[in-house]
């Protein structure tokens, strides 16, 4: 592959403008922290390789978003081939009260729970959640998804009543 002049630079600053967002995407997508690693390294890899081919038409934060995701839904199909399974409803807990401060453990347990909720859904509907987590707007969620605004901003809206359903009724159990 050929290299640009800045794109070791470019790579650089966008790792540490956004590292921590394509951690985060990695934890929503993959459950196994061996496999966890593994892709956030091939998102890594992918967003070095594609800084040779970015032009500026987008801002540098969708670019990198938008080659994450890329990664993240190719690793996703490739478990879901591999494993012909999703999470189960078992897998999600209630939330802790927001009245009643958490404990870090209690944080983190509920972190693992929206994650495994996350992991549970259709790819394209973890990839509107995960930005949305991320409080990208729906102009820069289609953007980087390939939806249009108003699609973006039903499912979010259909996602979010489902994840409080979801942890109601868990929460009832």
């Amino acid at each position: 592959m050929k290299t640009v002049p800045d794109q070791d630079q470019r790579y650089i600053e966008a790792a540490q403008a956004h590292g921590a967002a394509l951690q985060r995407l990695a934890r929503a997508m993959e459950a196994n922290p061996e496999r966890r690693r593994d892709l956030l390294q091939e998102m890594h890899v992918a967003l070095w390789q594609s800084l040779a081919k970015f032009d500026g038409r987008c801002s540098l934060k969708t670019w990198v978003y938008r080659v994450g995701h890329n990664v993240a839904s190719t690793h996703v199909g490739r478990e879901i081939r591999r494993n012909r399974g999703l999470v189960g409803e078992e897998a999600i807990a209630p939330v802790a009260s927001p009245d009643n401060p958490a404990s870090d453990y209690e944080r983190e347990d509920a972190l693992e729970r929206l994650n495994a909720w996350i992991r549970a859904l259709k790819p394209a509907d973890r990839q509107v959640m995960t930005l949305y987590l991320e409080e990208l707007d729906a102009l820069s969620i289609a953007e980087i998804t390939g939806f249009t605004p108003g699609a973006v901003m039903t499912r979010i809206s259909r996602l979010k009543a489902r994840l409080a359903q979801d942890f109601r009724e868990k929460a009832d159990v």
